[in-house]
């Protein structure tokens, strides 16, 4: 089964935490998708993307750069996989599809908004009772992600 990891966002917004996640995913030699909740936002975030480091470049694409099967990352609205990602972002509230066959699934939800809040803990409790692995990830005052529950 996979493992489904929620991140809480509550000390940093996604377009900070989210290009380290992708990072350290990379490095890990992992292809990832990013499903976001809209085409806007999948554009946004491919946008914020490209001028996230000055020092260094996140490899990514999205449907209106083409090309899926070349991109370590791709970033789209849609529950689709075409660059054979093994690993799936859900952020912003993007419908969580099935998960089967991923190493990992990662949903990341604001911890400020109550309706996010929500979603989270039915999805928690939708993916525990299926027998996937949950873990609950929290920062700290550091910024360094805890792992805070388990089930």
């Amino acid at each position: 089964m996979t493992p489904v990891f929620f991140y809480q966002l509550q000390t940093q917004p996604l377009e900070v935490v989210l290009p380290k996640l992708l990072a350290t995913s990379l490095e890990r030699g992992w292809r990832v998708v990013v499903q976001a909740g809209s085409d806007e936002r999948a554009e946004a975030l491919a946008d914020q993307l490209w001028s996230q480091d000055k020092e260094g470049f996140l490899p990514h694409g999205t449907k209106a750069d083409g090309f899926p099967d070349l991109q370590p990352v791709w970033i789209t609205a849609t529950d689709e996989n075409p660059n054979n990602a093994n690993v799936r972002f859900y952020v912003d509230g993007a419908a969580v599809g099935d998960v089967a066959g991923l190493t990992r699934a990662v949903i990341m939800f604001d911890g400020n908004d109550t309706d996010a809040l929500d979603a989270a803990r039915a999805e928690w409790k939708r993916f525990r009772a299926n027998g996937h692995e949950v873990s609950f990830w929290q920062q700290d005052d550091q910024g360094r992600w805890q792992n805070r529950a388990a089930g």
